[in-house]
């Protein structure tokens, strides 16, 4: 399996080659060449399997050059019940991603899928533990080592950090948007005290801590020379470790392959639904993919307008759903080269007036970048947008109706998908994180505090230990190579 960039001037290279790394040499993101099919007889096959055994199947599709024998070692390491201490067991294996039907009535079947199991609550932890295992592996076999430079809006960098702390070789610098994120989650990676890990809260919205990760990414001397990789989403390797989830739902949903599903998913970087679409391209029998933003609804634009308008910092709105408060979706550029049937040239131009003019239009409509909005349809793309007043309403409605407490990102997802969930296809939303992690919503919207699993009760009061800087690109460079020593 060789990879390329979306921007088709970058070399084709294997899975341990771009495994480290984030964006190409020009800019782009890396796909595979072609995207690997799945028969109805692997499908069959896999239901029986564990999801450790699952994530081996898939991934092997995908990382062709590691010999099977490892993955499958570092897949059975991952996906534990150690790991997924919150999983819940069955009589026969532990679920680590169990389905929770809330709705079955007159056709119209509503599914959660928990993905939120992991060390730090999040759905993130489905695929960094792994990346974690595969960065590990990669660096002994090579002797080298790795200085992982990411943003974060809230979990992914809790993620990252958990996985990454203690691993050989590694160092983590992890900025967030500073006084942005909420209490718990600024406190699960301000508390790590790992030598390795680098916090640094940027004075800014997300979006200038992203722009900041990718300009040291295309500074490719310095990247070279400081060892430079990345866990954002913008890596391949974690976008193929989510699409694994989306197999197991459908797998868990149905009972044969002549079936579909529909995926409802909250979305602001684009990189969790997009291994929805990788892999409906791979065969799966998925029917929609719904995007469910927040008030930051860049991607609910898109995909009710063929218009893709970035919106500036100042623009960014703070809400209670804060993973999601963001305006430029890195990942899109991935959907947006399979919309463009593979059209390197284009999406370079495309991406190119995303940084110069703000954005695009493919509507069609006078005056437009061109028409191929109306491809979306094939893709199966829908979406829809909730607001605050929205989840506060959703976290009482499950709440009081199934008797479960969700996270105001999941709150989102469910408003959503109640609205374009369809007769026969069971509507299955990805569960976020769980609802400890945004306590002053849930506080709001119940009049009480979440339930906290063990070990987190305190976590706010324990010591934290970061650094406050301006979105200065110079200013970051400089700290990274300080603490590197490069």
């Amino acid at each position: 399996m060789q990879y390329a960039s979306t921007r088709g001037h970058a070399a084709a290279q294997n899975f341990s080659e771009i495994l480290l790394g984030g964006l190409a040499p020009d800019g782009g993101l890396y796909l595979p060449t072609s995207y690997p099919q799945i028969t109805g007889a692997e499908l069959d096959a896999w239901r029986k399997l564990s999801y450790a055994g699952l994530a081996f199947e898939v991934l092997k599709k995908f990382a062709t050059d590691i010999p099977e024998a490892d993955l499958k070692a570092l897949t059975d390491k991952t996906y534990t019940a150690d790991v997924y201490k919150n999983a819940r067991a069955d009589e026969s294996a532990v679920q680590i991603t169990p389905l929770r039907v809330l709705q079955d009535k007159g056709g119209r079947k509503l599914v959660l899928q928990a993905l939120s199991n992991g060390p730090t609550l999040a759905f993130k932890d489905m695929a960094m533990q792994l990346l974690g295992n595969l960065f590990e592996y990669t660096l002994a076999k090579n002797q080298a080592e790795l200085n992982i430079f990411g943003a974060t809006s809230g979990d992914t960098g809790s993620a990252a950090e958990y996985a990454m702390r203690g691993k050989k070789g590694i160092r983590v610098f992890m900025l967030s948007p500073h006084k942005k994120m909420s209490a718990f989650q600024t406190a699960q990676m301000f508390s790590l005290q790992d030598p390795n890990i680098f916090n640094i809260a940027v004075e800014g919205v997300f979006d200038d801590c992203q722009d900041m990760v990718k300009a040291v990414s295309n500074d490719l001397e310095y990247k070279n020379r400081q060892k430079i990789g990345t866990v954002n989403s913008i890596n391949w390797a974690r976008v193929v470790a989510q699409v694994v989830y989306y197999f197991r739902g459908y797998l868990s949903a149905t009972s044969s392959n002549d079936q579909k599903v529909s995926f409802t998913v909250p979305s602001g970087n684009f990189g969790n639904i997009c291994a929805g679409h990788i892999a409906r391209m791979m065969g799966l029998p998925i029917d929609k993919l719904v995007v469910a933003t927040n008030e930051n609804d860049v991607l609910d634009e898109f995909f009710r307008t063929g218009v893709y308008r970035v919106r500036k910092s100042a623009e960014t709105w703070h809400t209670t759903s804060p993973s999601m408060d963001i305006s430029k979706a890195s990942n899109f550029e991935r959907f947006v080269f399979d919309l463009l049937g593979g059209d390197a040239k284009r999406v370079a131009a495309l991406f190119k007036k995303v940084e110069t003019e703000g954005g695009f239009d493919l509507s069609g409509q006078p005056g437009s970048d061109g028409n191929e909005f109306k491809k979306n349809a094939a893709f199966g793309f829908e979406s829809g947008k909730s607001v605050h007043a929205d989840r506060l309403q959703t976290i009482r409605q499950v709440e009081k109706e199934f008797g479960i407490t969700i996270d105001t990102h999941t709150a989102d997802g469910i408003k959503v998908a109640l609205e374009h969930i369809a007769e026969g296809v069971p509507m299955i939303v990805l569960e976020t994180a769980l609802p400890a992690k945004f306590n002053e919503t849930i506080r709001e919207a119940l009049d009480r505090d979440a339930e906290r699993p063990a070990g987190f009760e305190n976590i706010e009061s324990l010591p934290q230990r970061f650094e406050v800087m301006a979105a200065d690109v110079q200013a970051m460079k400089a700290f990274i190579a300080k603490h590197t020593g490069l």
